[in-house]
């Protein structure tokens, strides 16, 4: 016979052991990792913290016994988890101005700030802080929130909606511009060209 745990074969007798909860047949030096499980514990039941459930009278209802006494129980239904239906709008309402890397540039170079300087400022590397002057990079809204603060400059600003423009029909009616608007069709060219024989 071999361990469980280790593979070697068993000389002598095995020794049943409890180990992190599996009952195994091991050997002597395995057994050390585990309780020992003597023969007369193993045919003993469990007593009381086990609850053991009984079918009902004819319905759906289990009982609980517990050392003794029956109680009846009803039967515990376990609810689905609901499904969030979770949507989320974001709207964009500012947007970063068009000469944000020469007003950051100035902005800086006025308060005599270096690159390192105004990074340590506002806990952002300055490789970051060049490559956003040199037009290379675009700051997010955070970053930008940032500079605005520190520089006392504006970058962000609202968004402001275009309108679209519209055509105008003969008959008054606000309606898109179509093909047929855009391409006018001469009858008088339909014809065939001359010159060209018929075969």
């Amino acid at each position: 016979m071999r361990c469980e745990v280790c593979g070697r074969k068993i000389h002598g007798d095995p020794i049943r052991a409890n180990i992190e909860g599996a009952k195994l047949t091991v050997c002597a030096e395995c057994a050390k990792h585990g309780k020992i499980i003597y023969p007369d514990e193993e045919k003993q039941a469990p007593k009381s913290p086990f609850l053991i459930i009984t079918p009902g009278s004819g319905s759906t209802s289990t009982a609980i016994k517990t050392g003794g006494a029956v109680k009846p129980r009803r039967p515990t239904q376990k609810a689905a988890p609901k499904k969030l239906n979770l949507t989320v709008k974001v709207e964009i309402t500012q947007e970063l101005i068009a000469d944000y890397a020469a007003l950051i540039r100035v902005a800086r170079e006025k308060m005599g700030f270096s690159h390192e300087d105004l990074g340590l400022k506002i806990n952002e590397r300055a490789s970051v802080l060049r490559h956003i002057e040199l037009g290379k990079m675009e700051p997010n809204n955070l970053l930008a929130n940032k500079l605005e603060r520190l520089l006392k400059i504006k970058l962000l600003v609202p968004i402001e909606e275009e309108e679209k423009p519209t055509s105008t029909a003969a008959s008054g009616k606000n309606q898109e511009i179509t093909l047929g608007d855009i391409v006018e069709i001469d009858s008088k060219n339909s014809e065939e060209p001359k010159g060209r024989k018929l075969s």
